[in-house]
């Protein structure tokens, strides 16, 4: 599929409670075609990934230009959907996260994460997220800036009440239930992993529910059977893959020796791989 819109429908309908949509997270263009390759049926962003391969902290601090140039190099790299990562929007008010999603659109993504964290509390803020209804205005100028491009962007309205302990159960079904109103299509939950809160979500949030998952949390299967109709790892592969550089890099420097590569991606098969389509 190259359409956008066609991505978007496609992406749309991934998302199948019981059914998840399984997205190991990417952050520059070789790992989203690895990730491609593996069979995923989407690539998702991760924003701490790709910041940190920018040479910035995770959090908003750099430049949307930049992150949003970084992720148009993703899109253009595989065939499938790819749905961004877009902080809180790179943008002080709504019509910012409007442009902020008109340029989404330009560079060929089909979905977009926003979240309700608020990274300078203290400056005017009275918590560490934002005020439910400054949020909800912000969702619905997405909403609003993709029908006017007539394309069915996936809004995942991502809530940081469990990440952020901010809230429970009911503070979250409080937020999701503003930013579905808003126009959000799923509801992103950090944080939230034991199946019994997971349930509590599912059978709350009137629409899909993203789990973000890694070590400890319970198996995909076992989030399906919960209901989830999404599953992502955040900069989970990303962290992995800097791990490994750092005990690479640590033995070569410390004993000479090279066993941390013994694993590694064949030379020629990452350069066909990148090689596809030029």
């Amino acid at each position: 599929m190259t359409n956008r819109n066609d991505l978007a429908s496609a992406f749309r309908a991934l998302h199948i409670p019981g059914t998840p949509l399984v997205l190991p997270n990417a952050w520059d263009a070789v790992s989203a075609r690895l990730v491609e390759e593996a069979g995923a049926a989407a690539v998702a962003t991760t924003s701490a990934g790709v910041v940190w391969a920018l040479g910035a902290p995770d959090g908003e601090r750099v430049d949307r230009d930049a992150a949003l140039e970084a992720v148009a190099r993703i899109a253009r790299a595989v065939t499938v959907p790819v749905t961004a990562d877009i902080e809180s929007g790179y943008a002080e008010d709504a019509a910012g996260v409007a442009d902020t999603v008109r340029a989404v659109l330009a560079a060929g993504v089909v979905g977009v994460n926003i979240e309700d964290a608020l990274y300078d509390v203290g400056v005017g803020a009275g918590g560490p997220l934002r005020d439910v209804e400054e949020q909800a205005g912000r969702i619905a100028a997405a909403r609003e800036a993709a029908d006017a491009a007539g394309v069915p962007l996936f809004v995942n309205a991502r809530t940081d009440t469990f990440l952020s302990g901010a809230g429970g159960v009911d503070s979250t079904l409080e937020r999701a239930a503003a930013y579905r109103a808003a126009g959000a299509d799923g509801i992103f939950v950090p944080g939230a992993v034991d199946p019994g809160i997971v349930k509590e979500l599912v059978d709350g949030v009137d629409g899909p529910l993203n789990v973000m998952a890694g070590p400890g949390a319970p198996p995909v299967a076992e989030l399906a059977a919960l209901g989830v109709a999404r599953v992502s790892v955040g900069s989970g592969v990303a962290q992995a893959a800097h791990a490994l550089v750092r005990r690479a890099a640590r033995e070569l420097l410390d004993t000479g020796t090279y066993g941390s590569l013994a694993d590694a991606l064949d030379y020629g098969e990452v350069n066909a791989l990148l090689a596809r389509g030029r």
